[in-house]
């Protein structure tokens, strides 16, 4: 999951657009703005959802309970209304772990051959 999305210079994003960057399908996306009240996206005369940064935020937050920590979507709901800010912290810091995980992946792929068992 790429988060860096979120803070381009973009408003609005699309159903497509959030669900490609949590790589879930559409329809995970409307369940969970069914499930989530605070979830409040903007529709455009055609009816298409537009969800702002906040929103996009919201689901990485559900995403990370959900999907990575196991959460159900009620522990998560509770968890997301008692202490946001204790989730999203961890969230950033688990974010922050795969970066840098990817990083030292592509690190060692970069590296000649035997030079990486000499460490």
């Amino acid at each position: 999951m790429d988060t860096s999305i979120i803070d381009e210079g973009k408003l609005y994003w699309s159903i497509g657009e959030v669900a490609a960057l949590f790589e879930v399908r559409p329809s995970l996306i409307r369940f969970w703005e069914k499930e989530f009240p605070m979830i409040k996206p903007h529709k455009n005369k055609k009816g298409d959802r537009l969800f702002t940064r906040e929103d996009v935020k919201t689901f990485g937050l559900i995403y990370h309970l959900v999907k990575e920590r196991g959460y159900t979507l009620q522990g998560a709901r509770d968890t997301l209304r008692e202490k946001p800010e204790g989730i999203s912290t961890t969230a950033d810091v688990v974010e922050v772990l795969k970066n840098i995980r990817t990083f030292l992946i592509d690190l060692k792929k970069a590296m000649p051959e035997g030079e990486s068992e000499k460490s």
